[in-house]
């Protein structure tokens, strides 16, 4: 099969972006780790209206997952459509040693039909053990890549990763511009550039460091660790809005759009959250429970993400009002209240 690509000159140039930034990570993570990546296609309706790409690679002695999706789909031959196109890199790395933080990095381009677009941009550092040095480097590195935007962004991505049944954020580190636009495409484009080129470098800079002779985790930092991917968890799938977002749209790329999950969790923490959740948000939890293995440890495989994906379809599905509830940066974007 063959991916059709956008007509709009501006989706090209985004998937342009996209693609070179997806080549640099993968490039720099194999590198570092000393493993390929495999790759994995998808199409959305047979190519017609687009599809993507993904690197990403299991348990290593460097990661214990990584996910670098690339996206594009498009209505081009759909003008009833209000939607144009979305091209977009979204990616997390979960380390295998602790003392190494994970990360997030999303940039995407959406269009409208009637020509207003707008950059979803994030990049956010999440570690399981936090380390002051760790943070600081990587929120400088970010306020150099964009510094007129910085104090917005990180106050966008404060409200976003914050978790309120928890109190607390997922993460130490957001930048987060949602439904940006300037009015000027190509300094937004070299914007979007510039973030997502600067987060990539600070963190294999921070991994490097964190694993070059790390000495064994102990017990206690696995144990942390195992929590700290529960609340990741956690946050994916009861309040992220692209995610949620991604899964409502279509179903020809769940393992792709839940490629953030760790690779475990703990299920009997999980469930201790469950008291704390507004209505009808507890009857999600309770859903994503029951897809879980009945056990305290739960593996989180490629068939088990695609029954995660379609419990958190049939929540919304019944309770279309519950996406009132996931968070926000700033504001709506148009293309959540077209799936309304």
């Amino acid at each position: 099969m063959t991916r059709v690509p956008a007509s709009s000159p501006r989706a090209a140039q985004a998937l342009g972006l996209v693609e070179s930034l997806q080549a640099r990570f993968v490039g720099a993570l194999e590198t570092l780790g000393g493993k390929p990546f495999g790759l994995v296609e998808w199409w959305r309706d047979d190519g017609r209206h687009g599809g993507g790409c993904r690197y990403g690679i299991g348990e290593s002695d460097l990661l214990a997952r990584a996910s670098v999706n690339v996206s594009q789909v498009h209505y081009d031959d759909e003008p009833e459509r209000r939607l144009a196109s979305a091209s977009a890199i979204s990616t997390i790395v979960h380390p295998s040693h602790p003392r190494a933080p994970s990360v997030h990095i999303h940039v995407s381009w959406t269009e409208q039909k009637e020509g207003h677009g707008y950059w979803r941009i994030m990049a956010d550092l999440n570690p399981s053990l936090p380390d002051p040095g760790q943070t600081a480097a990587f929120v400088a590195a970010l306020r150099r890549a964009a510094p007129a935007q910085f104090d917005e962004a990180a106050a966008q991505g404060d409200r976003y990763f914050f978790i309120p049944v928890l109190g607390r954020h997922r993460g130490v580190a957001h930048f987060y511009l949602e439904n940006f636009h300037s009015g000027d495409f190509p300094d937004d484009l070299d914007l979007a550039r510039r973030v997502g080129e600067a987060a990539i470098d600070a963190y294999i800079a921070l991994l490097a460091g964190a694993v070059r002779g790390a000495a064994p985790p102990t017990e206690a930092e696995r144990a942390a660790q195992l929590a700290y991917h529960t609340l990741y968890f956690f946050q994916v799938l009861t309040l992220d809005r692209g995610t949620t977002m991604g899964l409502l749209v279509h179903d020809q790329n769940d393992v792709g759009v839940l490629g953030s999950l760790p690779p475990r969790i703990d299920k009997n923490l999980l469930a201790s959250w469950r008291s704390r959740m507004p209505e009808p948000q507890d009857r999600l939890l309770d859903r994503l429970l029951a897809t879980l293995p009945n056990s305290g440890t739960c593996g989180i495989d490629d068939p088990l993400k695609q029954q995660l994906a379609e419990a958190v379809r049939l929540h919304y599905r019944q309770f279309p009002a519950a996406l009132d509830l996931q968070a926000s940066g700033n504001s709506v974007p148009p293309t959540v209240d077209n799936h309304r």
